[in-house]
């Protein structure tokens, strides 16, 4: 039985002040969070604090993205070791916006995702089509093209240890929502085409659903067979409306 997994994404957004306030109302709110895990993942200037501010409870922490270097002249970049030395579990890969804006191309999301798992964190691997692509019915294509990348770098296993997040870019932001059934097939094709390699991955693997994801929505999002959670953008920024989703994953 795959446990679902809610996942804050908060991007560039916060403050020291902010923050506190944040994490401080999830925590408060954790105990009518009944069977899904929550992971929140803030820039990495804050993860220390919020480390410190989780100790004890059951949130886990990821960051937002990792080098695929171990160390050296990298100007900028921060690594698994320093990742792993903060005590920090989790690292999303791939995101649309790394993808887009900072030229992750898949060989680079392999490598990372390999660097992640060879350092012993998890990664949350984002795959997901543009709205030309969708349009133009490439959605299986593009999807099976990211996730080949990583299967071609680290074997069909080391999604024994990773979670993927499905993020239509034309959803993420935009206020509009994959359908529950749009979502569904995309999910079930991420798991009938990891299956065709690997029956027992397949069924263990979760997969999480991601794309203006509201505490109006979740519920019907996470009723999908094959969508196992939510990685969570604007919606994790605000403490109430993060809880109802964790709640809804429950």
């Amino acid at each position: 039985m795959r446990k679902p997994l809610v996942a804050g994404n908060w991007k560039m957004n916060g403050s020291r002040e902010s923050i506190a306030t944040l994490i401080g109302g999830i925590m408060e709110g954790m105990n009518s969070v009944k069977s899904a895990e929550v992971c929140v993942c803030p820039p990495y200037l804050y993860i220390t604090e919020v480390l410190a501010k989780v100790q004890g409870s059951d949130i886990h922490v990821g960051a937002q993205d990792v080098a695929k270097e171990k160390e050296g002249a990298y100007t900028g970049e921060v690594s698994v070791d320093m990742l792993n030395d903060i005590q920090c579990n989790s690292v999303i890969i791939g995101h649309s916006e790394r993808r887009a804006y900072y030229g992750d191309t898949d060989q680079m999301v392999a490598e990372k995702f390999s660097a992640a798992i060879g350092g012993g964190l998890r990664p949350i691997l984002c795959v997901g089509e543009l709205l030309e692509e969708r349009e133009a019915n490439k959605t299986e294509q593009v999807v099976e093209r990211q996730l080949q990348a990583v299967v071609e770098k680290c074997g069909i296993s080391s999604f024994k240890k990773a979670v993927i997040a499905y993020e239509p870019v034309w959803a993420i932001g935009t206020g509009k929502t994959a359908s529950p059934e749009q979502a569904q097939d995309v999910h079930a094709f991420i798991r009938n085409w990891i299956a065709k390699s690997d029956a027992d991955v397949a069924q263990n693997v979760q997969i999480l659903y991601g794309g203006s994801v509201k505490s109006g929505n979740a519920a019907e999002l996470f009723s999908q067979a094959d969508i196992d959670g939510g990685l969570i953008g604007g919606a994790s920024l605000d403490a109430s409306e993060f809880l109802k989703i964790c709640i809804a994953a429950g």
